[in-house]
C-alpha cells in the first residue's frame, strides 16, 4: 500500500467482508467506478430530459410577440376600464 491510511482501510474491508485485500478492494474500486458511470449517465440524461421537456412547453404556447393592447387587455389597464371611452 501507498499510504498507512489506505494500507488500514484496506485491511479494516478485508476484516469486514471476510475477503482478501485483493478482492476487497477490487469489489470496492467496481462499484465506485459503477456509480460514478451511473451518475455520469444520469447527468448527462438530465440534460437531454430537460431539453425536450422545454421544447415540449414551448410548442404548447404561443410565444410571438404581444400588442399593447393585448397586454392593458391581460392586466386590466384598457382605456374601457380606466373610463375613458363608454
Amino acid at each position: 500500500m501507498k499510504t498507512e491510511e489506505a494500507d488500514r482501510l484496506a485491511r479494516e474491508l478485508s476484516r469486514l467482508t471476510g475477503e482478501t485485500m485483493t478482492d476487497a478492494i477490487t469489489k470496492a474500486m467496481r462499484e465506485r467506478l459503477e456509480r460514478l458511470r451511473a451518475e455520469q449517465e444520469a447527468n448527462s440524461d438530465y440534460t437531454e430530459r430537460m431539453k425536450a421537456f422545454l421544447r415540449d412547453r414551448a410548442a404548447r404556447y404561443d410565444r410571438r410577440p404581444i400588442t399593447r393592447r393585448e397586454w392593458d387587455e391581460a392586466v386590466g389597464d384598457t382605456p374601457e376600464e380606466f373610463g375613458f371611452i363608454r
